[in-house]
């Protein structure tokens, strides 16, 4: 078995609040530099590529750069999600010259959520910068804006006209503005730079009504989740561990991989059966139909 990435929560702790994230009910963590080492080292045969959050700001926790570095020395492809203001306390140096990190993706549709009205040049600028040096200085790594903030399938413009015209005047590459989320969501910007474009989704919740118990998931098979205090969840959208498969800081992944709801939950989705009570209240699934390309899973 072999995921296209795992998720490492290593800090459930995020210094925004944005109306696209739910709050996080479970208690705050931050996940100790020697269990991060541990939980990594034990998923690294199984996983191509690690994602640095689940839920919170990774660059929020307080011994980031050292995270990094264990990256490294274990040889691990590195997918880090962040809002990106953090980037200027680290300086540019932690991340382009990181053996690491593959690919940045900066989630800008954050400011305008927690600052409206607020001049967003300022915050920009500094990923703009960073991006631009990246392009020179880093050939090994992709960088990705985020505006996952739509709320139809086929108009970026009006959503984020402003964003859109800074990073085109900066770079002087315009792009086509009109995208179908459901089709394509990248467009190149210049490089290895991409717009990443798409729209609204609820996190799934107990509380929701179900959905049916016919469904498929690329949870399991591409990708599955470890909670800050060392939790397994099937997939990045069970930010409360509503599904926990095991805890890595107790058991062995190879352990948790064998349990009987975990391959109860793999073989259903490859029947197209939900089994568990939350994947059959989640929405996202619904993307995942016949007509879904695969770039269609968040990361």
């Amino acid at each position: 078995m072999k995921f296209l990435r795992t998720y490492i929560e290593i800090s459930n702790i995020c210094n925004l609040q944005c109306t696209f994230c739910p709050e996080v009910g479970r208690d705050k963590k931050i996940l100790r530099v020697e269990d991060f080492r541990k939980i990594l080292k034990q998923v690294l045969p199984y996983t191509e590529q690690i994602c640095l959050h689940l839920m919170g700001e990774p660059l929020a926790h307080p011994e980031f750069p050292v995270i990094l570095k264990i990256c490294e020395e274990e040889g691990a492809v590195i997918h880090l999600t962040t809002n990106g203001t953090f980037l200027a306390k680290y300086g540019f140096d932690t991340f382009l010259k990181s053996k690491a990190i593959r690919q940045i993706n900066f989630s800008i549709h954050s400011y305008k959520d927690n600052f409206p009205g607020k001049d967003i040049r300022p915050y920009l600028y500094d990923i703009l910068q960073f991006s631009k040096e990246a392009l020179t200085e880093a050939p090994h790594l992709y960088i990705n804006y985020r505006l996952w903030n739509l709320q139809a399938t086929t108009e970026a413009k009006n959503e984020n006209q402003d964003i859109i015209d800074h990073v085109t005047e900066f770079f002087q590459m315009p792009i086509n503005e009109r995208i179908d989320v459901g089709f394509k969501k990248s467009k190149n910007i210049t490089g290895r730079l991409y717009f990443h474009f798409d729209t609204r989704f609820k996190w799934p919740d107990y509380q929701d009504p179900e959905n049916g118990n016919h469904g498929f998931c690329h949870a399991l098979s591409q990708q599955i989740g470890i909670h800050a205090d060392g939790t397994v969840v099937p997939c990045c959208l069970d930010k409360e561990a509503g599904i926990p498969l095991g805890n890595l800081l107790q058991e062995s992944f190879e352990d948790i991989l064998k349990t009987p709801r975990l391959v109860a939950m793999r073989e259903g989705f490859k029947k197209h059966v939900l089994t568990e009570e939350l994947c059959r209240k989640c929405t996202y699934i619904k993307r995942f139909d016949k007509k879904a390309r695969p770039d269609t899973a968040p990361i």
